[in-house]
């Protein structure tokens, strides 16, 4: 079974994709920050990072930036589910390593397109 890391400061927001990706067969993780997020990949690597751009302490691209220069940190997909949906953030975001990128608010068939298109279903 695949793994994935949801990283947001909103518990409803980890909730509810923790629910939709655990129906697509997924064992689920939370973080409600980039500082939380690096310290649990530092323990395990998940198969997929669901996360989000604007948060307190550690902020998404940073977090993301780290992780891909963390021993084993270019193996997880990285899909960006953020409110920030200019062309600026987006390409900030794949020139940083993520693989997708979602805007919120999100369903389930939105999170399935995309882990399918970055090959994770």
């Amino acid at each position: 079974m695949k793994s994935c890391l949801v990283v947001d400061d909103s518990r409803v927001v980890r909730k509810v994709a923790r629910k939709i990706l655990e129906e697509l067969g997924f064992t689920c993780s939370e973080a409600e920050d980039g500082k939380q997020a690096m310290d649990l990949c530092a323990v395990s690597m998940p198969d997929a990072i669901l996360l989000d751009w604007n948060m307190p302490v550690m902020t998404g691209i940073e977090f993301l930036r780290r992780l891909r220069k963390m021993s084993g940190g270019h193996s997880p997909k990285v899909v960006f589910c953020t409110t920030e949906n200019d062309l600026a953030h987006i390409q900030e975001a794949l020139s940083a390593g993520a693989n997708e990128y979602i805007m919120k608010p999100f369903d389930s068939e939105i999170i399935q397109t995309k882990f399918e298109q970055v090959g994770l279903l």
